[in-house]
């Protein structure tokens, strides 16, 4: 068996274990195993990890670039508007399937595992 990169393959939507099966089973739902290793993916729920990345990357563009295009070019609220919240829209919804590919992908590759009230 070759070695698999697992960031790769969890930015692509794929299992980071063995690199074949799908990771999502909808747009953001994590499969419960692996259609091709028969790897336990429900176990490695990230919960909210990538949206906060997710939010401070598209937050920062959609933000700047209105700053920018209404100070540099003088466009009106409703032009800044119609522009840039339909762009950071589009980039959220863009990053976000590859970000929790990656959160899913280091937290497998990191071993790690939910803390419980034993680990305190």
């Amino acid at each position: 068996m070759t070695q698999v990169n697992p960031y790769l393959a969890g930015a692509t939507g794929r299992c980071p274990h063995c690199g074949e099966g799908l990771l999502f089973d909808g747009f953001l739902k994590l499969a419960r195993t692996c259609e091709a290793c028969g790897f336990d993916l429900g176990a490695h729920e990230t919960g909210d990890g990538a949206a906060t990345f997710v939010i401070l990357i598209a937050g920062f563009l959609g933000a700047f670039g209105a700053l920018f295009s209404m100070f540099a070019f003088g466009w009106p609220v409703w032009l800044l508007l119609l522009v840039w919240l339909p762009l950071t829209l589009a980039v959220s919804l863009g990053l976000m399937r590859p970000a929790k590919g990656l959160m899913v992908a280091a937290h497998i590759a990191n071993h790690a595992a939910e803390a419980g009230r034993h680990d305190v």
